[in-house]
């Protein structure tokens, strides 16, 4: 074998699908009756998502429908970061935004459970928001993935297996 194999570890969300879970969200609030008359509204907000309504359990239920939507699209809800509701006047508030990249801390995290339970052979490197895992042994590898598909942290895809 001429060097090591390596695959990088990422942590993408498909923003088109987002916008396609928020839209059927958008058409069920609208056309639900336990939503008639209660304000209920979501809407991107630049990068955010803002869900209203005028209590905090129809926010909490705006929220789960919108939930429901990302995960029949296949969207991880681990992806999702979702605030506590708020009162803004009349209405309550709840600002939600999708994660991408893996996060410093959390990166640190991923390879030190590498160094610690993966194979000796496996080494991680940290290059910006995704991590690079190299080994002389694809066995290794793949090894490595099945560990790090138990991660609960964060959304991990595995990208370009070499």
């Amino acid at each position: 074998m001429a060097g090591d194999s390596t695959f990088d570890v990422v942590s993408k969300v498909d923003k088109q699908e987002v916008a396609n879970a928020l839209n059927q969200a958008q058409k069920e609030i609208a056309q639900r009756y336990d939503f008639k008359g209660v304000g209920a509204e979501i809407d991107f907000s630049g990068e955010n998502i803002l869900l209203k309504a005028n209590s905090e359990e129809r926010v909490m239920a705006v929220l789960d429908v919108f939930e429901s939507k990302l995960i029949k699209r296949g969207i991880s809800l681990k992806s999702l970061d979702a605030g506590e509701p708020f009162a803004s006047g009349k209405e309550y508030r709840l600002e939600a935004s999708i994660k991408e990249g893996i996060a410093q801390d959390i990166a640190k995290k991923i390879t030190k459970l590498i160094r610690d339970e993966g194979p000796k052979s496996v080494k991680a490197q940290i290059q910006g928001d995704e991590l690079r895992v190299s080994s002389k042994s694809r066995d290794d590898l793949q090894a490595t993935m099945t560990l790090l598909k138990g991660f609960e942290e964060a959304d991990l895809q595995f990208v370009n297996l070499r």
